[in-house]
């Protein structure tokens, strides 16, 4: 995909509008995790030295419309000097003659954080009323907000309709990593896919067994494979409305020449809590009783063979119920050996959703991957092929 760069244009002096992710979560008024902060710093940066001049737009939870005075993006603004090393402005207005007077003051260098999108339900309607106000305070559209690009926000595609529209660092970074792992991957190109449900994941696994060598199947979706197969799941959740769909994927795959691997053993619980016991068990020695709660020593030397193989590795889902001890084994034991091969340059690792986030974290490996994503939805928009609005508009043709 040929997308235009914040960074093939001349932005010196130009007011940069640049819609951001600063969604960060809050803990008594304050930021209670800088991570997208200082990802988001990491690029602003450099526009600022070439100087630039930056209004940022963010959202900051769910408030429907309403001002709610805990989801100010105030104390984000704060966070945002700090990381950033420098004063930061803050308009309590989102758009219209007050952010357009602060965004008139600003300086080259200087940072305008406006107030929460969010709080104007013109926001996600896409509404053009507000598209046009916001148009007012810069002179360039930056998107740098991928985590956002499935949404079509007045932030996200109306204001891309009205000022000249580039992509910024981070929505280049992210583009480029999933454009390398799904349209252009080194071969073997490898997918580990994990999760709780397969109706969740039916249009991703469609796709990517189009598009790669082998796809990985875990975590509690395995289940309905298994119970389609005719195994025994004992109270395992699964879905049994969806073994003809899980008939399609096997079908599919065998005629793309794409190798779908499935748990070769098991860890089985009578319950899902902490403390509770666990048994590994061969595929056909769930008793009825048991709840299949992780894949088992042996499967996870599968997936360690499949991925010596690999050059490319794409990963969403985790492999178990990763959230309790001792049903994370799995996943932690892969997502080190994936991040071993990555650290001796055996292959490029991407990696993203929220749960797949939190289990490359708990495992100490995040840094390792080639490229993680913290996307969310837009992250499993993509790996479903569909067109995210938020990008498709960037690839339209600009005004002059």
């Amino acid at each position: 995909m040929t997308l235009k760069s914040v960074h093939d244009v001349d932005i010196s002096s130009r007011r940069l509008l640049i819609r951001a992710d600063l969604n960060v979560p809050m803990n008594n008024g304050g930021v209670a995790d800088a991570t997208r902060i200082e990802r988001f710093v990491a690029g602003l940066k450099p526009l600022l030295a070439r100087g630039a001049r930056a209004v940022v737009l963010s959202h900051l939870g769910r408030p429907d419309g309403q001002r709610r005075p805990e989801l100010s993006l105030e104390p984000v603004a704060a966070a945002l000097g700090r990381v950033l090393g420098k004063d930061v402005a803050f308009s309590d207005a989102i758009s219209g003659p007050v952010a357009a007077r602060s965004a008139a003051a600003l300086g080259p260098g200087d940072v305008l954080v406006c107030e929460n999108l969010r709080f104007d339900q013109r926001e996600e309607a896409n509404d053009a009323s507000l598209a046009e106000e916001l148009a007012e305070l810069g002179d360039l559209y930056v998107n740098d907000a991928f985590s956002c690009a499935h949404r079509a926000h007045a932030s996200t595609v109306a204001i891309a309709e009205r000022l000249p529209a580039v992509a910024g660092p981070l929505m280049m970074a992210e583009i480029s990593a999933l454009t390398q792992a799904l349209e252009a991957p080194q071969r073997p190109a490898v997918a580990l896919v994990g999760g709780a449900k397969v109706s969740s994941k039916i249009d991703v696994l469609f796709n990517l067994i189009g598009k790669l060598d082998t796809v990985i199947v875990g975590g509690g979706m395995a289940n309905t494979f298994l119970a389609a197969n005719g195994l025994p799941i004992g109270k395992s959740p699964h879905e049994s409305a969806k073994f003809e769909t899980v008939r399609k994927i096997l079908s599919r795959a065998q005629s793309c020449g794409c190798q779908i691997v499935l748990p070769v053993d098991i860890v089985w619980a009578d319950r899902f809590e902490r403390g509770a016991e666990a048994h590994i068990a061969e595929l056909d020695c769930c008793p009825q009783h048991g709840m299949i709660l992780d894949a088992g020593p042996r499967s996870i030397e599968r997936i360690w063979d499949v991925l010596a193989e690999a050059k490319t590795i794409l990963w969403n889902g985790p492999l178990g119920a990763f959230e309790i001890e001792p049903f994370d084994h799995a996943t932690e034991a892969v997502a080190a050996e994936a991040a071993r091969l990555t650290r001796v340059g055996k292959v490029k690792s991407i990696a993203g959703g929220g749960d797949t986030v939190a289990a490359l974290n708990a495992a100490g490996v995040t840094e390792d991957f080639t490229y993680v994503s913290t996307a969310g939805g837009a992250f499993l928009e993509w790996l479903e092929g569909k067109e995210l609005p938020g990008v498709s508009v960037l690839r339209t043709p600009q005004l002059a």
